[in-house]
């Protein structure tokens, strides 16, 4: 099992976490994207902390890590998080992948959509606000275009959210980039376009196509395709969208926007 942060002392994080390797936060870490970020900051030399309330990831995408000391799991909600938590403290990145997805359940659930993507975010940036952090880096998500007529669509696109899930990724976005403005922390935010690869999820009625894809070949059942089958969608693999993350922290940019795919519908 992974030592959960939650039980550990506040004086102790002195005394356990010292050492040259830089500690780095991934938010929401439990999750298909945030844990093969794990990966790629492990890899790295990083030490990493995971914050998962584990409502949407699962333990199993940490598992081949659990005899790794570098890494450490605390499975509060970030909304329980007050501004000096010490769970950030001599964290040099933040990446923030927590968050409730799917778009047809915010319809449902606006409330909950719009606490946790957007009240949750500010949490995130009020703790690496100051714990002065280095860079914080926001998964954000294409929805915000809506269903956009620009092809392939570039950050310049207009801004057309059509559902809860939408806007409340995107006014986390918003308030990101408020919080590098007004306050100086160092940030960027990178939508992201269909993300598939190891761990995506394959159960729910609103799962990823490439998810439900996924559990259909694995069934030996046919593919489910909506209309003719000639629409399109941009893929990107989800160790590539980790190192996209991890090198625009490591980058001089600052309080940017960026589309993330892989262009080859």
């Amino acid at each position: 099992m992974f030592t959960p942060i939650i039980a550990i002392a506040n004086k102790t994080y002195g005394e356990t976490m010292k050492g040259s390797s830089p500690i780095a936060i991934v938010t929401g870490g439990a999750g298909f994207i945030g844990s093969h970020m794990v990966d790629c900051l492990l890899v790295r030399g990083f030490r990493v902390r995971v914050i998962d309330n584990l409502t949407g990831g699962r333990m199993a995408n940490l598992a081949h890590h659990k005899d790794d000391p570098r890494l450490t799991l605390d499975t509060r909600d970030l909304r329980q998080l007050g501004a000096e938590d010490k769970l950030f403290t001599d964290a040099k990145f933040v990446f923030h992948f927590a968050g409730l997805g799917d778009i047809v359940p915010s319809i449902d659930k606006p409330t909950e959509y719009m606490s946790v993507n957007v009240m949750g975010t500010v949490h995130a940036l009020e703790c690496a606000r100051h714990s002065k952090i280095q860079k914080f880096i926001y998964a954000a998500s294409s929805s915000c275009y809506g269903l956009a007529k620009e092809l392939p669509t570039t950050e310049r696109a207009p801004i057309a959210y059509e559902y809860p899930y939408a806007l409340s990724k995107y006014q986390g976005e918003q308030a990101m980039l408020h919080w590098g403005q007004l306050y100086g922390l160092p940030v960027n935010s990178i939508r992201m376009f269909n993300v598939y690869g190891t761990r995506s999820r394959t159960s729910g009625v609103y799962g990823a196509v490439f998810g439900v894809f996924l559990k259909q070949k694995l069934a030996g059942k046919p593919f489910t395709v909506v209309g003719d089958g000639t629409q399109t969608r941009d893929f990107v693999y989800v160790s590539d969208v980790a190192e996209a993350f991890l090198s625009l922290a490591e980058s001089k940019h600052v309080n940017e926007i960026y589309n993330l795919g892989a262009g080859k519908p």
